[in-house]
């Protein structure tokens, strides 16, 4: 089966061509990155402007790296949240339109759901059951998995997400969007054991997750006000990497030990890990502690990306009885996984 991936939820606009939920023979992402950096974070309006220029040029161009024509593709798959409403209202009409166009089913995939799939594409034989971590700029948890579709919420963020986080202190450090990447680079250069920061406790819930206070700690920091005798009363320049270090060492090793003494207790047999922030390289040297198999998403997998919803969609409709979805699916901002 041939399925057309659609991908709009943020400021990527993707599309992609998966053969049976598995090998991707296109996968064309148009970043918007430049048009977003001046705004330090992404303008919805712009985001949604630009999806609508490039939503069909893209398709034509998945097929034509596939090289396929619209009456090859079996199924269109589409991500019909969470995530912006206008950018998704682009990507759900785009898949309804080409659906009636072509007279081709097509099916909505829950976004954060295909980040986990997005790891899953690479595994040969997945165990369960397995950890689920997903760890974005908004959304950061851990699901029990016992297989597609059925998940058990474990633990998650109570406030910030950890992509988010780390955007935060970017700007705090006068780094340019997006921050994640730019906190990395710059950490290769500091010493993470210089800033005594820690992520936050939630009482009586050991999974859960919090970065706020980790987040205002290196606010005080930066600004000189921390009353950690550790602290200078003025950062100079030459202290931004053991800030950007000592921050990330302490937000990724709070997702790490959680996730695999998570693992331990649950009794998971593997890890899949997805989201943007599975990037980071310090986070992968951290998982290599892990006693169980970890999975991360293929190269180019770790973004948004329309790969990862075309592969999901394929077993959400083998699921349906071949059914999909009706013209009357509408894209919704929040979808819980659990």
């Amino acid at each position: 089966m041939l399925v057309l991936g659609i991908e709009t939820t943020c400021d990527e606009t993707a599309c992609s061509v998966v053969r049976g939920g598995k090998e991707i023979l296109s996968n064309v992402i148009a970043t918007q990155t430049d048009l977003h950096s001046i705004y330090g974070g992404v303008y919805p309006e712009l985001a949604c402007r630009r999806h609508f220029e490039l939503i069909i040029p893209l398709v034509d161009q998945a097929l034509k790296e596939a090289h396929l024509s619209p009456a090859d593709i079996d199924l269109i798959s589409v991500a019909y949240g969470p995530g912006l409403i206008g950018a998704l209202l682009l990507g759900v009409h785009a898949a309804k339109s080409l659906s009636l166009a072509w007279n081709k089913p097509f099916i909505g995939v829950n976004h954060v759901e295909a980040h986990l799939y997005a790891a899953w594409m690479g595994c040969e034989n997945p165990e369960f059951p397995a950890l689920g971590v997903v760890i974005s700029g908004g959304h950061t948890f851990l699901v029990k998995m016992e297989s597609l579709g059925q998940y058990e919420m474990i633990g998650q963020t109570v406030d910030d997400a950890i992509g988010e986080a780390f955007d935060k202190v970017a700007v705090m450090l006068d780094l340019p969007y997006p921050g994640g990447p730019q906190i990395e680079k710059l950490a290769l250069q500091g010493d993470p054991k210089l800033f005594p920061f820690k992520s936050g406790v939630v009482k009586g819930r050991p999974w859960d997750f919090s970065f706020s206070g980790l987040k205002t700690n290196v606010l005080y920091t930066v600004k000189g006000q921390n009353c950690d005798k550790k602290a200078p009363s003025q950062i100079k320049e030459e202290d931004k990497p053991h800030i950007a270090a000592s921050f990330q060492e302490a937000a990724l090793k709070d997702i790490s030990s959680k996730a695999l003494a998570a693992a331990e207790q649950f009794g998971c047999k593997m890890i899949f890990l997805g989201g943007g922030v599975t990037h980071n390289q310090r986070l992968r040297e951290l998982f290599q502690a892990s006693k169980i198999p970890v999975h991360w998403p293929l190269p180019g997998l770790s973004l948004d990306n329309a790969a990862m919803i075309a592969g999901l969609g394929y077993h959400l409709f083998i699921q349906s009885d071949c059914q999909g979805d009706s013209l009357d699916l509408e894209p919704k901002p929040r979808i819980p996984i659990v």
